[in-house]
């Protein structure tokens, strides 16, 4: 019974390509005679697409078996080796091999996701697969800091008062509650490459989402960065290796907006520049409802 649905799926879904092609050809060239290709071409094109979704599902996998850990590594919650591990190598070694880990992060995650990057990168990968391999790529950055981080010791500040660690563990809480729902606002499975990979299986073309402002996005222009900055500060025990880290990633971010919204402005103009006219960055202002949808219309 399971070996019959699959044939008919399979069947339906090769009918489907051809029917495309054909409405394709016959826009292009009217009056053409189509001449349906061999069986072979659409067994090798099935096989390229039902590849392509699996690979983008084995780089969402990776991705969240990397968040999950992350979570674990700042917060230093059961993982074989966190942030506030017990330090191995003296310190000024253990700094300059952080800041190089930060900075490779840093360099892929920006510089991948340029759109000069993308024009380039696209001619080595499939299109549809850019931003499964970019995310891919991202968290293999973030493994190799996992894995080679050095902790340093040395408190920063430690507070010990119940209810005020209590606070802070809330916050930190909060931050990563905010991350993942931030991305589900602006579509997590478009954000993490399974949308372009579904529609790639699925014989449909990948449309860019318009630029919308849910939630979150009315009040401040970069939630999810807010969200990050909360899990990077948020903790009752600051020492030496978490003040670098957070140091570093919060001048990260500030950067990194620098970029996104040049880009951004590239790709939507003037509704973007309104948007960031009239909506703070990161802190939430007392600005009225009415004057950002003006300035949005």
């Amino acid at each position: 019974m399971d070996q019959q649905l699959a044939s008919e799926v399979r069947m339906t879904f090769l009918n489907h390509l051809e029917k495309e092609r054909m409405k394709s050809d016959l826009n292009a060239s009217p009056g053409r005679q189509i001449v349906a290709p061999p069986e072979g071409h659409k067994e090798k094109s099935l096989a390229r697409r039902i590849s392509v979704f699996l690979y983008g599902l084995v780089c969402y996998a990776v991705f969240f078996g990397t968040f999950l850990y992350a979570a674990g590594f700042i917060g230093n919650l059961s993982v074989p080796k966190s942030i506030d591990s017990a330090p191995q190598k003296p310190l000024l070694q253990a700094l300059l091999v952080n800041v190089l880990l930060l900075g490779i992060f840093a360099v892929q995650h920006s510089l991948m996701a340029r759109p000069f990057f993308k024009q380039a990168w696209t001619k080595i990968v499939p299109k549809e697969a850019e931003r499964s391999t970019y995310v891919l790529f991202s968290s293999l950055a973030l493994i190799l800091m996992f894995w080679q981080w050095q902790p340093m010791g040395g408190i920063v500040w430690n507070v010990q008062d119940p209810v005020a660690r209590g606070l802070l563990l809330s916050l930190f809480a909060f931050g990563w509650l905010l991350v993942l729902a931030t991305t589900f606002l602006i579509n997590h499975f478009d954000l993490f490459g399974l949308r372009q990979v579904t529609l790639y299986l699925m014989g449909k073309e990948y449309t860019r989402l318009p630029f919308k402002t849910p939630g979150l996005y009315k009040f401040v222009r970069h939630p999810l960065y807010v969200g990050w900055l909360f899990t990077f500060w948020a903790t009752p025990t600051m020492t030496a290796a978490h003040l670098v880290f957070a140091l570093a990633t919060t001048a990260y971010i500030l950067i990194a907006i620098q970029w996104e919204e040049r880009d951004l402005v590239g790709e939507h103009g003037r509704v973007y520049e309104n948007y960031r006219r009239s909506v703070p960055m990161l802190i939430p202002s007392g600005k009225k409802k009415d004057a950002f949808e003006e300035a949005l219309g």
